[in-house]
């Protein structure tokens, strides 16, 4: 009877480990005024993950964010489908994941093209993504729609979208899923 007890406890030590695994996560997020990164180490504050920030090769100046202006950096990537920002090495670890939350400003209803530029040169196709974005008035579920009708291979889960987060917001997002 005990040796029965021990194997029934060995089993299920393996069953929940091959369940639970090496589930390491992983905050992936870009911020070009700093409200999506405040967001992001909370969210990485919150679920212990590691935490990585997508910068890109030319960092954005308040004259390349000035959306009144029509010939704007920002606003010659968002009305070109296929621009691409290079974006700063260094990113690679993040394919070693299998849970990513991937944070990014609402920039014309949708991600910014930075995004897309991370997701076409990194292979998270094992990943479970959680998607979060910051706005202060746009929801998320353009955002959510357009990057997993872009990247269907990847498993894109769902999405939350904060204005002015504080821990208690993210914890029951985080709770949620």
């Amino acid at each position: 009877m005990k040796k029965l007890v021990y194997i029934l406890i060995a089993l299920s030590l393996l069953i929940s480990s091959a369940f639970c695994g090496d589930a390491r996560s992983a905050v992936v997020y870009f911020s070009a005024t700093g409200n999506t990164e405040k967001v992001a180490k909370l969210i990485a504050e919150e679920t212990s993950s590691d935490i990585f920030r997508i910068m890109p090769e030319l960092e954005y100046t308040a004259e390349d964010l000035n959306y009144r202006n029509s010939s704007c950096r920002a606003n010659k990537e968002m009305n070109d489908a296929a621009a691409r920002p290079a974006i700063k090495s260094g990113l690679s670890a993040v394919e070693d994941y299998s849970v990513i939350y991937l944070g990014h400003p609402i920039w014309w209803g949708t991600a910014p093209r930075i995004i897309q530029t991370f997701l076409e040169e990194y292979d998270l196709s094992g990943a479970a993504i959680y998607t979060f974005c910051t706005s202060g008035s746009t929801g998320i579920e353009r955002s959510l729609k357009d990057l997993k009708t872009l990247y269907p291979e990847i498993n894109i889960i769902s999405g939350k979208r904060f204005s002015s987060a504080s821990e208690k917001e993210v914890r029951a997002w985080l709770e949620e899923l």
